[in-house]
């Protein structure tokens, strides 16, 4: 069987999808990494909303999402920039969805780590800003999960130096009741981001970021690098103080990072280990009993994907994950919040469908290759 494919020029191309998907097993949570899944949310496509409405969620679905990340062994990332957090989730969405994917992990042992933000605010004063973070904060651990503060767009557009961020950062971080992860988001992720840490030199900006985790180094469990810059992360990880940890969220570079070198390695929470969830465990799995050269095999040839995924506009990422999920067979259908589903071109979906199939991700090949016909005939593109 073939299937017609789309590509940039405008042009159709045949292509063989593979009949049989990789071959990967659920497991145990890993020894050598600590690894989140950054987690997709799944629309109610019955539901009759507007695009800047209120996200209506289909909550079964999103939680089996979660359930089956979790039965890899991997962690949840939660209410994060994947989950669509200010692209179409908003601040009461994603605490009911804080509060359901908490107790949903408590009832089969699975790790979580949720987002804490200022998505409540368009704007405001310092006070406000430092208000809005509390409340989420307090939501997070009364649900009984892990806290990762989040960059605000807020606090960007209000902060007028570094005093601020690191005036902000150390009231939560004395308050928080357990250690944290820290989150620098880039601005190829969210353009509002330009400037975080006072500064748009990075240079400047991984001062005071450090700045701040130096002052408080009992407060954080461990920061999150989503700034696809492989050497300034390996730099940076290179200076945090002992027992602090590296998150990559480096989507161009992280089979490298998280391999590490002779000085250090970086653990993961990852946009893209959401469609890659199985086959990242199998891979961690290998690294685990000292076989770096079976992880990189498993994982490098997944970069083109992810490469594909998170290309400029980055932020829109997250329609390829879901386009994934669907094909993959973790939803019936491709509809988002926010009707984000659009927000990619049909032959940047076409090609994202080529990589994963040639990555052999779909569990049921024939099914994705059924359901990406389906989507192509809507463009018009008769097989």
């Amino acid at each position: 069987m073939t299937i017609r494919l789309p590509a940039a020029d405008g042009t159709l191309r045949t292509y063989e999808p593979r009949t049989e998907p990789l071959a990967v097993t659920p497991g145990t949570p890993f020894t050598s990494r600590t690894v989140f899944s950054a987690a997709h949310v799944v629309a109610d496509p019955y539901a009759d909303v507007s695009p800047d409405a209120p996200a209506a969620v289909d909550w079964e679905a999103t939680l089996a999402f979660r359930r089956h990340l979790w039965s890899h062994g991997l962690g949840v990332a939660e209410a994060m920039d994947t989950a669509q957090r200010g692209m179409g989730l908003d601040w009461a969405g994603a605490a009911e969805l804080i509060r359901r994917s908490a107790a949903e992990a408590r009832a089969v042992g699975g790790r979580i780590a949720c987002g804490v933000g200022t998505d409540q605010l368009t704007g405001g004063t310092l006070a406000e800003i430092r208000a809005a973070y509390e409340e989420q904060l307090a939501v997070v651990e009364e649900a009984g999960a892990q806290a990762v503060l989040m960059a605000s767009r807020a606090l960007a557009a209000t902060a007028t130096g570094p005093e601020d961020y690191r005036d902000i950062y150390g009231h939560l971080l004395r308050q928080a009741a357990e250690p944290v992860i820290l989150h620098w988001l880039g601005p190829m992720f969210d353009p509002a981001l330009e400037g975080y840490w006072g500064s748009a030199d990075l240079d400047a900006a991984t001062d005071t970021f450090l700045e701040v985790i130096a002052a408080h180094p009992d407060k954080v469990d461990g920061v999150k690098i989503s700034l696809l810059d492989a050497q300034r992360e390996v730099d940076l990880r290179r200076r945090l103080p002992r027992g602090v940890r590296c998150y990559t969220g480096d989507d161009f570079h992280y089979p490298q990072l998280i391999a590490g070198d002779d000085q250090g390695f970086s653990h993961a929470l990852l946009g893209i280990f959401d469609p890659l969830g199985p086959l990242a465990a199998e891979a961690v799995r290998a690294l685990d009993t000292g076989d770096v050269r079976g992880f990189r095999e498993l994982l490098d040839p997944t970069v083109e994907l992810s490469r594909h995924l998170f290309q400029a506009p980055t932020r829109f990422y997250k329609t390829g994950v879901v386009l994934l999920a669907w094909l993959a067979g973790h939803q019936e259908h491709f509809a988002m919040v926010g009707g984000l589903q659009s927000a990619r071109s049909v032959p940047h979906l076409a090609r994202a469908y080529a990589l994963a199939d040639g990555l052999g991700l779909f569990p049921d090949p024939k099914l994705a290759e059924e359901r990406m016909k389906n989507l192509l005939s809507v463009y018009g593109v008769n097989q």
